[in-house]
This record gives C-alpha cells, sequence and structure tokens, in this order.
C-alpha cells in the first residue's frame, strides 16, 4: 500500500491552517479576582498582536478553580511567535502566580459547522506513531562547556513510565558551542511527561549540577524563577516528517543548527520543511524522519538518517535542487559554503542518545 506524503507528515506549523488554543487552569483558593481582573487586562493586550482572532475565559460552574481560555489563531506561527516572545511571558506572569496547576493543549482546525468561514482548514487528519517531541535550549557560561557535557553525558537515567497511558520513549543531547539542545520522544501526554520528569531526582540533581554554568541564572527551588526559565528554554517543534515510522538498521540521529538572520526564523523552518517533505517521497533518501524545532530565529533539524551523515551532505543539509543552497543562504547568519562545510559546521555534537527499555 502506497503512503501519501499527507500520511507521513504528522505535525506541521506550515499548512496556513487556523489554530484553537485551549488552557486550561486550576487556582489556588481565594485567586479568582486577581485572576479574572488580570486577564481583563491582558486581553486587551492580545487582541493587538497579528494573527489574533478572538478568544474566551470560562470559569467551571461546578468547580469555580477549574477556569479555561481558549484563543482562535489565523495560523500557527502567528500564535508560536507571540507564545515564544519576551512580551508574552511577561503578560501571563500576573496570571500564573494565581495557578495551582495548567495544561495548555494547541489544535488545528479541520472542519467548522453553523458559521462560514474564509480561513483555511486543515486538509485532511494526520496519522502518526503517537509519540509526541519535545526540545529544550538554553546557553552555557563560555569555558564550561566541556563540564557541562560530562554532566549531561553521566546522569542517571529517570524511570521511563510515567503512568499508564504516558512513558519516556528516548532523551537525545547535543551541543554546538555553548548552546545545549536537548530532545525527548514521549509516548502519551506530554505534559504528563514533563511534570514526572522534573520531580525525579536524577534529573533535579544534574540540573541543580550545571545551574553555576548557566547564562540564564534561575532557582529551581523558586517556583517562578524555574517557570521563567523553561518558558524561555522551550523549542517547539514546528515540523515533523517521516520516511517509515519502524525501526531501520544503520539508522542514526543526528541535530544539525541553523542561526536564522533576524526575522527569518519562521522562513528557515518553513524551507527545511518543505525540503524533508520531498525527501520523504524518495525511497532511496537517507533521511528517514525528520523533526524541524524553531523558537524565533533559532531553528534545529532533528534527523534520523540511514548511514554516514556526510555522504549526502547537500540532503542532510536540506539543500538539495536548483537555487535551493542560494535560498537558504539568504535566510541564514552564517558564511556561505559548500553543503558538506556548511554540514561539518552546524551539525552538533552528540552527548548521550538514551532508549527506553523496550516493555513486555
Amino acid at each position: 500500500m502506497t503512503t501519501t506524503l499527507s500520511e507521513r507528515v504528522s505535525q506541521s506549523a506550515f499548512d496556513g491552517s487556523m489554530l484553537r488554543v485551549v488552557f486550561l487552569c486550576d487556582l489556588h483558593e481565594g485567586t479568582q479576582q486577581q485572576f479574572f481582573d488580570a486577564y481583563e487586562k491582558m486581553r486587551h493586550q492580545v487582541a493587538t498582536v497579528p494573527g489574533h482572532i478572538s478568544d474566551q475565559l470560562c470559569q467551571s460552574f461546578e468547580n469555580p478553580s477549574q477556569w479555561l481560555i481558549t484563543s482562535e489563531w489565523e495560523s500557527a506561527p502567528h500564535y508560536l511567535a507571540w507564545v515564544n516572545s519576551d512580551e508574552h511571558i511577561e503578560q501571563v506572569r500576573p496570571l500564573s502566580v494565581c495557578m495551582r496547576s495548567n495544561k495548555a493543549l494547541k489544535y488545528t482546525v479541520l472542519r467548522e459547522t453553523g458559521r462560514p468561514s474564509a480561513k483555511r482548514l486543515q486538509a485532511a487528519p494526520r496519522l502518526g506513531s503517537g509519540v509526541v517531541r519535545h526540545a529544550l535550549t538554553f546557553t552555557v557560561k563560555p569555558g564550561s562547556e566541556p563540564a557541562v557535557a560530562a554532566l549531561l553525558a553521566d546522569y542517571a537515567s529517570p524511570s521511563a513510565r510515567v503512568d499508564a497511558q504516558t512513558r519516556l520513549a528516548r532523551t537525545t543531547l547535543f551541543m554546538h558551542g555553548n548552546r545545549v539542545v536537548r530532545t525527548v520522544e514521549i509516548e502519551g501526554d506530554l505534559m504528563a511527561a514533563l511534570r514526572h520528569v522534573a520531580k525525579q531526582p536524577e534529573v533535579r540533581a544534574v540540573e541543580e549540577a550545571i545551574n553555576p554554568h548557566l547564562v540564564q541564572d534561575r532557582d529551581l527551588d523558586d517556583p517562578e524563577s524555574a517557570r521563567m526559565f523553561f518558558m524561555r528554554a522551550a523549542l517547539p517543534a514546528v515540523h515533523h516528517v517521516a520516511a517509515a515510522e519502524a525501526d531501520e538498521p544503520d539508522v542514526r540521529r543526528y541535530a544539525v543548527y541553523y542561526p536564522a538572520r533576524p526575522g527569518c526564523g519562521t522562513a528557515v523552518a518553513k524551507f527545511l520543511a518543505r525540503q524533508d517533505e520531498q525527501a520523504a517521497q524518495d525511497p532511496a533518501s537517507p533521511v528517514r524522519s525528520s523533526t524541524v524545532f524553531q523558537r524565533d530565529d533559532l531553528v534545529v533539524r532533528l534527523l534520523d538518517v540511514r548511514g554516514p551523515l556526510d555522504a549526502e551532505p547537500d540532503l542532510a543539509f536540506g539543500i538539495r535542487g536548483r537555487r535551493k543552497a542560494a535560498v537558504l543562504a539568504r535566510l541564514l547568519d552564517v558564511p556561505a559554503a559548500p553543503a558538506a562545510r556548511l554540514l561539518e559546521q552546524q551539525t552538533m555534537t552528540l552527548v548521550t542518545d538514551r532508549r527506553a527499555p523496550a516493555e513486555h
């Protein structure tokens, strides 16, 4: 049976679909009025954000501590540009101090009933393997890279099983200069897994050990300090395409770092996504899967490649095809060079790659 491209792409921020964001939160007792006042102030600010269509604030009629905020956006890139900005972090700070817990869910819109829509809807349901990808990135002080790499390579793995529905499948860490990127694959609920990881003593110990080396200070004992750090460290996955779902022999994982010119991050991510979609349709392509992560002008591409990465450097770097190298060169904040040189310069150093043991 032939697998179509739409079936291979399990995640994409670049299909032009509208985005619905559902934000669930449970408030500390007695903070309902404070939360409402903070939202009243913030909603007028958000209404001016490019791509914002509408939002609603709802309070549970069964439990006054449970609230729901829904918002609609013209597209995922519009929402991501806002939610990853420092402006957003400051806007939501008065809300966050009222929350005991929260959960954000993001959905592209497939169909609407009851009102005509001139906006683009997702054409068809996406398929996938049930694996969610997430990444964090941060920088460490120059000169501390060897010490940080040793800490990140040598910590004990936390328990993979989160609950009956969720488990940690794989954690891979890379470095490029003083930048660290940690990617995780999760089967099940992403937020449940992240909360689980944060509570594990093995993870807490290594996080405390690298604290003195971080460029951005944080205090893990201060919930607000920790929340602000991880909000800024989040590196959202914006596109994933797989040529095959099953594991194949001789497939290794790599990460390539693409620092974009100011204001060009989304264009770089979209360019790489289109290149990977084309590669996924070629059965002979050594790139078996690709996930593009992007935050502002920082783009990282996670690759599963059959055989050596440098066997086909133009394909591995994402510039196969006429004039593709010239197009990407105009978007990147690195000197133009042949594909082999760019791949050598921008491939991140693997620190550790851990898979959870198979369950029977």
